[in-house]
């Protein structure tokens, strides 16, 4: 949830082909479904300012799905200290290690929406009705009513003596929970053309009396600066320039690759812990 200055997009913004399912999808933090393994990834996070940073230190990706009723997100960070203790609903779960997803459906740069989920599967979620540059102010009571989302971890949670591998997220956003009072629900079909971007805030950390923290300068003890990992870079480090998302277009086709990609979230890994 990054707000700082503006500038022009680093690329052109990217975009995804997103396809139906063949069969129902089951939210468990696992992509054992057919379609889920025929989707396409997408490209690996890119620093937010694109080309002007080095690439991220670890690597994140996600495809997506959509039937009738859900926008489908699958992502697999790799993250090799998995950390999370906000477990509150609607806590700033930025200031931790977090997977944001920021939706604008009819492209416009306004009424836009925005969830963070953690590790542990926790959630925050706003409606912004201009940007904060146009002097847009958070709704942080609004929720995405019938969100389903499930995390399963290749690792430990919590455990600093050990390395981690990486932990998986999916998410199952109702079409119609992406509206408000004034905000209508919009429903894609064939062609449907909206602006998304995803971001991956990633922060240094120490460990202190077993437990992890964002790790703070020894000069000055300010914390450090996050990383802020995303699918299609900003130019920038502020995420709220809708205008430089990328683009999500609506197929009504099923998904279907001449080479399936077998790098599943699921792992014979026997600490796999999943949350729901």
């Amino acid at each position: 949830m990054t707000t700082k200055s503006w500038a022009q997009p680093a690329n052109p913004p990217k975009s995804y082909n997103c396809y139906r399912p063949k069969t129902a999808i089951e939210i468990n933090g696992h992509l054992d479904e057919r379609s889920w393994k025929k989707a396409k990834w997408t490209d690996q996070f890119v620093d937010i300012e694109g080309n002007k940073k080095s690439d991220p230190l670890q690597k994140t990706r996600l495809k997506m799905l959509w039937d009738d009723e859900y926008l489908y997100i699958a992502a697999v960070l790799e993250e090799e200290h998995i950390w999370a203790y906000q477990n509150k609903k609607d806590q700033i779960i930025y200031l931790e290690n977090d997977f944001e997803v920021f939706i604008d459906p009819d492209g416009d740069n306004e009424n836009y929406y925005e969830l963070e989920i953690n590790a542990i599967n926790n959630t925050f979620d706003l409606f912004l009705p201009k940007t904060y540059r146009n002097g847009g102010k958070a709704q942080l009571k609004w929720d995405i009513k019938g969100l389903k989302s499930a995390v399963s971890i290749n690792g430990t949670l919590n455990n600093a003596i050990d390395k981690d591998k990486k932990w998986t997220l999916e998410i199952a956003i109702p079409f119609a929970s992406l509206s408000t009072e004034n905000v209508p629900a919009v429903y894609p079909k064939d062609k449907s053309e909206w602006r998304v971007n995803f971001s991956r805030v990633n922060w240094q950390h120490e460990v202190i009396d077993g437990k992890y923290s964002r790790k703070k300068d020894p000069k000055n003890n300010r914390t450090l600066p996050e990383y802020n990992w995303v699918w299609s870079p900003q130019g920038v480090i502020n995420m709220h320039m809708p205008e430089h998302w990328g683009y999500l277009n609506f197929r009504s086709k099923k998904a279907r690759r001449k080479k399936e990609d077998h790098n599943s979230s699921k792992s014979n890994n026997s600490r796999t812990l999943v949350i729901q």
